[in-house]
């Protein structure tokens, strides 16, 4: 991490003086029916990305500070939603212009700090922001931890956004999505179908304390919170899978899988795909077959879910953290860590090339791909 941060600090100070020029760019508009991916990055840039021709086509330049720059995406693909200034305030970008049009600060309450742990999402009409909040109140000989709560917004509520509503949550929540029919998925000990209307939680996935029998408890670390073309929300786990009730770790079949929601249709599934061999920080399913899965950290890898077995992987120059498809499921992006994004034949794993980007690292961001 010391090295990254190195890295990124150096890179600030080389590319400081291209964000100048880019700023003739923020107002050129998104055409229509084109395929972009949008991306975040130090000292605090917010990219947009052709993919047709696989460029830098703007950047926009953010408020305040950087970190985690984890974007979201209104339904109509206009408006960009950035976690940043380290983990404290969300902001809205009009893609178009560069132009903000939305702020709420997470900490909301007199003498308290909140933050959000990548725990914020845009509702299925727009209309809605949801965000958990964890707060710490700031006493002058101690603080105190309380209790996390879920804040809801209004999208149009402009530049000093308060929350319409406000309501408990459970501890340890991160990322979150919503389906169709207006409920919110959160992940966190467990992955959770909250109305948000009168705020209640129920358990929708069990993870911590899943019921498999021969399997541990499954090992979730996953805080990329991306909307897919396949309008799924996913995440990575590990687990062992035991021989017999002895559950003797050293026999024991060590397995990666995910947890799938479909979010038109609020179906679920729990799937194993392949064995435990290297840590991926994020994966996808093929837009173009549903039957492969890839994985990205050190290497980037593609399984046979059915077959539960790799078929390839591709060595990396370093590591990324961000897996995207285009929608074609041709092509494969990866981005995170440094300042480049690296792309992929998806079939062959071959690589295409690389976009770099003006700025530092783009450290733990969450790219998203979509058709305007």
């Amino acid at each position: 991490m010391l090295q990254t941060a190195t890295r990124g600090l150096a890179a600030i100070l080389v590319f400081g003086a291209c964000s100048g020029p880019l700023l003739a760019d923020e107002g050129k508009a998104l055409n229509r029916g084109h395929e972009y991916m949008v991306t975040t990055n130090y000292p605090n840039n917010l990219h947009i990305l052709d993919l047709a021709t696989d460029s830098l086509y703007k950047t926009c330049q953010m408020p305040d500070a950087f970190g985690p720059g984890t974007v979201q995406l209104s339904p109509d693909r206009t408006i960009a939603y950035v976690l940043n200034n380290h983990y404290a305030d969300i902001y809205g970008v009009e893609l178009d212009t560069c132009k903000q049009v939305f702020h709420a600060s997470i900490t909301q309450q007199p003498g308290e700090k909140a933050r959000s742990m990548f725990s914020f999402t845009v509702s299925h009409d727009g209309k809605e922001l949801y965000t958990v909040a964890n707060p710490t109140r700031m006493l002058n000989d101690r603080y105190e931890v309380q209790q996390p709560r879920l804040d809801v917004y209004a999208t149009n509520a402009g530049m000093s956004a308060k929350p319409v509503r406000s309501f408990p949550a459970p501890r340890q929540l991160t990322i979150m999505q919503t389906g169709d029919d207006g409920s919110l998925y959160i992940a966190g000990p467990d992955i959770y179908k909250v109305n948000v209307q009168t705020g209640k939680f129920d358990v929708l996935v069990p993870s911590r304390h899943w019921k498999r029998p021969l399997y541990s408890a499954p090992d979730v670390l996953y805080v990329w919170n991306q909307q897919t073309y396949r309008h799924d929300f996913s995440l990575l786990y590990t687990a062992a899978k035991f021989k017999d009730k002895k559950e003797d770790p050293a026999t024991a079949d060590y397995v990666y899988g995910f947890f799938n929601i479909d979010l038109a249709t609020g179906k679920t599934k729990t799937v194993d795909f392949g064995p435990l061999t290297e840590i991926y920080f994020s994966g996808m399913v093929s837009p173009k077959d549903p039957n492969l899965v890839f994985g990205v950290l050190n290497r980037l890898a593609k399984y046979d879910i059915k077959q539960k077995k790799m078929l390839q992987a591709a060595t990396l120059d370093h590591s990324y953290y961000c897996i995207s498809f285009n929608k074609a499921g041709s092509k494969i992006y990866l981005a995170g860590t440094f300042n480049d994004v690296a792309i992929f034949d998806a079939e062959s794993l071959k690589p295409l090339g690389k976009i770099k980007l003006p700025g530092g690292d783009m450290a733990i961001t969450t790219a998203q791909v979509f058709t305007r």
